[in-house]
């Protein structure tokens, strides 16, 4: 056996997923232009955590709306298609997977914000909370719309 055709085979396999992964890759959003588009109160995207309902009661970018990136196929009703919405997650990964299931129904005004999670925290962005923990929780592992039963503090 050639020790070179594993490696030859591993490398194209690389390659070929770099490719595809490129071009579903979403424009970033940075977050000083989201900050500052909410500060104006005009034309304000929908932010989309598309995290798990236990990572968006620990903290989220405020006024997001949480829908896990494997239950976004069927809440596709929830995100208007007539609006931009900016995505985020932990680190990037579950981001550019819900923009993925997004552009396959036809999305197009989407965005990636820079950093995700991640370094809005590390760059000591304000971070909201719900008032009630344990109901917001139960209300998204229900796969409901929170805006109630997720209020922030």
């Amino acid at each position: 056996m050639n020790i070179r055709t594993p490696s030859v085979a591993l490398i194209s396999g690389i390659l070929a997923w770099a490719a595809v992964s490129a071009d579903s890759a979403l424009p970033l959003l940075s977050q000083d232009a989201l900050l500052a588009r909410a500060a104006k109160g005009a034309d304000v995207p929908l932010v989309l955590d598309v995290r798990t309902p236990d990572e968006y009661v620990s903290g989220h970018v405020p006024g997001a709306v949480n829908i896990p990136h494997d239950q976004l196929a069927q809440r596709l009703a929830e995100v208007p298609k007539d609006r931009d919405v900016v995505l985020y997650c932990r680190s990037g990964r579950r981001t550019e997977i819900a923009g993925r299931v997004l552009t396959d129904n036809g999305y197009t005004r989407l965005q990636h914000l820079e950093g995700d999670i991640i370094a809005w925290v590390e760059k000591d962005r304000p971070v909201e909370k719900p008032r009630d923990a344990a109901a917001c929780l139960e209300a998204l592992k229900a796969g409901l719309p929170a805006q109630q039963a997720c209020a922030a503090n």
